[in-house]
């Protein structure tokens, strides 16, 4: 049976260049490790991504590195890159607007 992966968000600093986001994964097996994932600020000023789906966008990361090595991958700090924050934009749902008519007296 494999391990259960558990990924837990912990929080996120800002510095001058990038939003570094920090998660613990624990294993059924195995001692907790801990990662950072980075977004840079340049993303969120140009609007490329919201500071609301900072913590999901790397989750998202750090999940595929995951799977992509069962025991861990031997990296604890990854970047997110352009092609992954245009990738997150276009698979998450939009928003619903609602449009309503103004009542002319």
């Amino acid at each position: 049976m494999a391990d259960q992966i558990i990924l837990q968000y912990i929080g996120f600093t800002s510095g001058a260049l990038v939003r570094e986001y920090s998660f613990v994964v624990r294993h059924d097996s195995g001692q907790p490790r801990e990662y950072t994932v980075t977004i840079a600020n340049e993303a969120f000023v140009s609007h490329r991504a919201r500071y609301q789906d900072g913590p999901n966008i790397c989750s998202l990361r750090l999940r595929r590195e995951l799977a992509t090595d069962a025991t861990d991958p031997s990296i604890t700090q990854f970047c997110i890159t352009d092609s992954e924050l245009t990738d997150y934009k276009n698979s998450s749902p939009k928003p619903v607007r609602y449009l309503q008519k103004r009542e002319q007296n």
